[in-house]
């Protein structure tokens, strides 16, 4: 295990005027044995993140450490991690048995019978021991994936490095493999950095996730922190499935007007003091249909089985809200909304900071808005964030 730390590290591609920052002066302490998340759209940073502290891009500036050793400068087969990659990165020509021990034996001077051992060891953990004889072409993608998995367990590193692991799966083995995931590090404890662009994965496997946007790491927090408490309103854009709703208003004392007929009376103006407008945001879940409140506009209903989605518009602003199953209005009709002040979100027009939040509010979270970590008990090319891992991917494999 080892705790890592990145310090205003900086990543440029190209010279001269044609530069893209890819990464700016980011500061990120990583904890021994953490499960941390790096999320965000694709382009903001995070796979070029990952490959910096891979040691598979060099960083323009900055230092990276490793417990208390400075690995800024050394190679990838130096850093003692394991990468995972979305694409499996299986060599085609071994069987399962050779895959999981090329490594060891390329890296240690092990015995072979030893490596044997281990290679069973690994195997039988992941559940794999009926495929040790067979190529990465006869495996499903789940049985691929454990088998990148396990080369990386097998060599016993620092930290685990993943890169969008699960994406290539279906969405019910994904669902799975990422319980699977989670089981497997909280035994084995290693630091484990993963990159994903899926917010709700993000939430459901990080001990703390690190929102990343445009190069510039915006947040980092647990679930229940970055949903409740964003600092800004991308933060509290991306986090949350459905999104937030926005929308604009204009403040006149504590009264705020925004499209069609919304109108709210603030209990304190603390909030919006010296503003004209303001940034209303409002999560789905909190919006609650009443017999007189706020017209919407009711335009599809979508039934999920235990909640149905529904989305209405209000003036011109489309609304989306999480209502009860047994609450079905048809397309067309016009319902009545109203929602709590302490659900209520506000956003500063200019800068996007949040001036109030569900954590000013203290809103109870409960299971569904605010999802835990699975399977673990509560006490969660070439470019920037693109590129292949082929030209350097043995360096951390091998």
């Amino acid at each position: 295990m080892s705790r890592i730390t990145l310090d205003t590290v900086r990543k440029e591609f190209g010279s001269g005027g044609d530069k893209i920052l890819a990464v700016e002066d980011v500061d990120l302490e990583i904890r021994d044995g953490e499960f941390l998340v790096l999320v965000g759209p694709s382009g903001c940073g995070k796979t070029t993140t990952l490959r910096c502290v891979a040691g598979l891009e060099d960083v323009t500036s900055g230092r990276i450490t490793f417990g208390d050793r400075d690995v800024t400068g050394l190679r990838a087969r130096e850093r003692d991690v394991a990468m995972v990659f979305q694409n499996y990165a299986l060599y085609p020509h071994m069987d399962v048995r050779r895959n999981l021990g090329f490594g060891l034996k390329l890296s240690t001077k092990l015995p072979a019978a030893e490596i044997d051992q281990q290679v069973e060891d690994v195997a039988e953990m992941l559940g794999i021991e009926e495929l040790l004889g067979q190529k990465p072409k006869e495996l499903s993608g789940g049985q691929q994936q454990r088998v990148a998995l396990g080369r990386a367990i097998i060599r016993d590193p620092e930290a685990f490095l993943m890169d969008e692991p699960l994406s290539n799966l279906d969405a019910k083995l994904r669902s799975q493999m990422r319980t699977e995931l989670q089981t497997l590090q909280h035994e084995l404890d290693v630091t484990t950095v993963y990159v994903t662009h899926d917010q709700t994965e993000a939430m459901a496997m990080g001990d703390r996730i690190a929102v990343m946007n445009g190069g510039t790491l915006q947040q980092v927090g647990t679930a229940e922190e970055v949903y409740r408490d964003p600092v800004n309103e991308f933060v509290a854009d991306f986090i949350g499935s459905p999104s937030i709703n926005v929308f604009d208003a204009t403040v006149d004392g504590a009264r705020l007007d925004g499209p069609g007929e919304f109108s709210y009376h603030l209990s304190e103006t603390d909030p919006v003091e010296g503003l004209r407008t303001v940034r209303v945001g409002i999560r789905p879940e909190d919006i609650q249909l009443v017999d007189n409140g706020i017209k919407l506009g009711v335009n599809v209903l979508e039934p999920m089985g235990n909640e149905n989605f529904l989305y209405a518009t209000l003036g011109e602003q489309e609304v989306t809200a999480r209502i009860d199953p047994t609450n079905r209005p048809h397309p067309g009709e016009s319902v009545s909304f109203a929602f709590d002040e302490a659900a209520l979100y506000l956003f500063d027009p200019e800068t996007g900071a949040s001036l109030k939040t569900k954590r000013d509010g203290e809103v109870p979270t409960t299971p569904d808005s605010i999802p835990n970590r699975e399977g673990v008990e509560s006490t969660t090319g070439t470019g920037p964030d693109t590129g292949s891992n082929d030209d350097r991917m043995e360096e951390t494999v091998e």
